[in-house]
């Protein structure tokens, strides 16, 4: 995910556009896109701040609601795969998500998924 605009840069197209030129001519300036520059100048106007919203550039998981619930399914049943808990969020909590989305999860709270070593193929004969 790209990281959002600093605050100078901001600030600096605020400034361009209290000299009298318009949001566009300052974005064009400072190279950055019409519509970034006019929501700032927006954001201005309608809250006197330039700073980035609250919980930009991060992703919010739906399945953080269901954070220990997914952790205890896993300790409770540690055979599971992800296509099993994707069918039990789905039965369970009315929740529908891909299998990368419940992969993340678990990759956050350090859970892996690796294969047992007792239920290998037999060997060549």
């Amino acid at each position: 995910m790209a990281k959002g605009y600093s605050k100078d840069l901001r600030v600096r197209v605020v400034l361009i556009v209290e000299e009298g030129n318009s949001a566009r001519e300052a974005a064009r300036l400072l190279n950055v896109g019409a519509s970034t520059a006019i929501r700032w100048i927006e954001r201005w106007t309608t809250t006197g701040s330039v700073e980035a919203k609250p919980g930009t550039g991060h992703s919010r998981s739906p399945l953080n609601k269901h954070g220990q619930w997914l952790l205890d399914l896993v300790a409770a049943e540690p055979d599971l795969t992800l296509d099993d808990i994707r069918l039990r969020l789905g039965g369970a909590k009315k929740l529908k998500v891909g299998t990368s989305s419940i992969w993340r999860f678990y990759d956050r709270h350090n859970v892996t998924f690796k294969k047992n070593p007792a239920r290998r193929r037999a060997g060549p004969p």
